[in-house]
This record gives C-alpha cells, sequence and structure tokens, in this order.
C-alpha cells in the first residue's frame, strides 16, 4: 500500500497520484504511524499539520523505517522531516530538501502558508518564504531585478507574517519603492511566480509513484529503541 499526506503543496493530489496511491489529508501526529499498522509500504508526506494540532513526530517516522517501510518527504512539513532524519534513511526531494539539509534554510516558518480549508481545495492563499525565494532567483537570472530590490523583496517578505504575505502586500512593504513603480514590480512577480513547494511535491510524487510496492529487508545501520516515552505514545 503506498500512502500520500499532500494538503496545499499540491491541492490537486488525489487527481494526479493515480489508484495505487491513497491520498490522505496532511499529517498530524501518529498519522503516520497509523498507516504503517495498516500496512503502508510507502509514505510520500508533502503537508503536515502544525498550528493547530501536533506535527508528525519523529519517532513514528523513524519506526516506519525501522520496519523497511520507504518514507519520502519533500515540499513542506515533508522537506522539514526528511532533513532531520535523512541521516536514518529518509529519503528528501526537491529543493527545500536540500535547502534544509544544508543548512541554507534553518527558520521552519519558510514553508509555512495560509490555505483554504480542504473542503474547499486546500488552495494557497499566501506566498510561503521558499516560494519568495524561487522566484527572485528566477527573476535575477533573467535580469528582471534591478540592483539591491531583491534584498528589499526578502527584508519585506521575511518581516509579513506568513498568513498576511502575498505579492501584493510585499510590495506595499517595500519602503524604498517609488509608488509608481509597484505596479509594474507587482506585475512581473506575479508572472515570474515560482511554485517551489509545488516542484518538489510533484517529484515527490513521482519517487513514490515509481518506488517497490514493499517493505525494505535492508539492514539498518541503527537501532530504534522502544523507550518509555515511545511506549506510551503507543509507537
Amino acid at each position: 500500500m503506498k500512502i500520500l499526506f499532500a494538503g496545499p503543496s499540491l491541492p490537486d493530489a488525489a487527481s494526479l497520484a493515480g489508484e495505487a496511491i491513497r491520498v490522505l489529508p496532511p499529517a498530524m501526529q501518529g498519522d503516520v504511524q497509523a498507516q504503517v499498522e495498516q500496512g503502508a509500504n510507502v509514505i510520500g508526506l508533502i503537508d503536515g499539520g502544525f498550528e493547530y494540532a501536533a506535527p508528525v513526530w519523529h519517532k513514528e517516522i523513524l519506526h516506519a523505517l525501522s520496519l523497511g517501510v520507504a518514507v519520502f518527504g519533500a515540499a513542506s512539513m515533508g522537506a522539514l522531516r526528511a532533513a532531520e532524519c535523512h541521516p536514518f534513511w529518509m529519503i528528501g526531494i526537491g529543493r527545500i530538501f536540500e535547502d534544509y539539509r544544508t543548512g541554507r534554510l534553518v527558520d521552519d516558518a519558510a514553508v509555512a502558508l495560509l490555505h483554504a480549508p480542504s473542503a474547499l481545495g486546500s488552495k494557497p492563499l499566501t506566498i510561503p518564504l521558499v516560494n519568495v525565494s524561487a522566484t527572485l532567483d528566477a527573476m535575477e537570472v533573467g535580469g528582471l531585478l534591478a540592483a539591491g530590490l531583491r534584498q528589499e523583496l526578502e527584508d519585506a517578505a521575511g518581516a509579513i507574517f506568513f498568513k498576511k504575505r502575498t505579492w501584493r502586500v510585499i510590495v506595499e512593504q517595500c519602503a524604498g519603492l517609488a509608488e509608481a513603480d509597484r505596479p509594474q514590480l507587482l506585475a512581473a512577480l506575479l508572472l515570474n511566480s515560482v511554485d517551489q513547494k509545488r516542484i518538489d511535491a510533484l517529484e515527490l510524487l513521482k519517487a513514490v509513484q515509481e518506488a517497490r510496492d514493499t517493505r525494505s529487508n535492508v539492514d539498518l545501520p541503527w537501532k530504534l529503541h522502544a523507550t518509555a516515552f515511545r511506549t506510551r505514545h503507543a509507537l
């Protein structure tokens, strides 16, 4: 059995995944463990709850890995957990994972965004910092940013709460930008916007699709100990 936890990073996951993959809402604490107990052999973690729910626990991921379950992570909560658990053979995918793994990114909030309820398709409503960086990278390569403007945009984006961060608000917060230049800059940002979270999520989906639906018998170089804390949490 293959499982994919997805939400705002890949709202259309169910229509893209195919019949062989069961798509579930963003994972909360205990969800990975529950799927392992139900027979999951491959788990793709993209999105996860974090603000009003306990996030996916590292120990449940390690438990899955210790049983030979292939666990992939990318884009959002998946990238965070993969960066933290890759020494234990969790498989991280994509630019965002690599940025966390190498220390280029350290703040969990860089992937946070506001999105519509799952009943309305989990559509993203604000821009996460990882997408801001990817967009500005692309615009710099294309020669679309004036000298010094990137830093001002990044500073403005970083100072805005994730639930209020849109391209329009980012441009409005650029104090050094002439009023007459704002509409053109906003149009350029919208036109060249890069959804890095979606890019990474699609790469993970492909990996899950291609993975063998069996548990591995590989002898891991580490052992998960059944601590009292783990036992109390039914893990």
